[in-house]
């Protein structure tokens, strides 16, 4: 690998842990409805666990309530299942055509668990850029002593490399502190 080819490399996979990251928020259950809550959650549909956002569509008619029509109608049951085994806490009501979910308000001692978790999460995300970066280095390093790098480039990258780190672990802190305000919001 090339000093390009390094450096992109090494930003790609810190763009991706960063999406999982944030796919990650989206599904924290705040005291607001919003389809990412039950997008992922998964339904026993056929026989094979399938995301709820591909069996039925999602909305949010009112800021504390989200509506589930189903596809199929055949899988009203399925689904009722699935948010049941989910940890959203949120018991399903079904009125034949569609599933309704009523968002409670979230107990002070619930947002802080939340805000904990966010926590872990955003370390997790922080730990795998981290690994990117160790990967990184040692491509580089194996690029100089394959002859394509020269001690100052390989320097120079490694210096690039910390500095996309740095840049992605400001976006992380800047991520966390957004969904935390959001959670500890009343």
């Amino acid at each position: 690998m090339d000093y390009d080819e390094i450096l992109l490399d090494a930003d790609d996979r810190m763009q991706k842990a960063l999406e999982v990251l944030r796919g990650e928020f989206r599904s924290m259950r705040t005291g607001r409805a919003h389809p990412g809550l039950v997008e992922s959650v998964r339904v026993e549909y056929y026989g094979s666990p399938t995301p709820l956002k591909q069996i039925a569509s999602i909305s949010v008619p009112e800021p504390d309530q989200i509506v589930i029509k189903p596809f199929d109608g055949s899988a009203m049951g399925d689904i009722e299942k699935g948010i049941l085994k989910s940890d959203l806490g949120i018991s399903p009501v079904n009125d034949g055509r569609l599933i309704r979910l009523k968002i409670p308000a979230l107990s002070e001692e619930r947002r802080k668990q939340l805000v904990g978790r966010a926590k872990e999460v955003a370390e997790e995300s922080r730990v795998s850029m981290r690994n990117v970066r160790r990967d990184a280095n040692k491509h580089a390093e194996q690029a100089k002593k394959d002859g394509s790098l020269s001690e100052d480039t390989l320097r120079s990258l490694k210096e690039e490399i910390q500095e996309t780190l740095k840049k992605q672990e400001k976006v992380i802190d800047g991520d966390l502190k957004r969904k935390t305000d959001e959670l500890m919001e009343i």
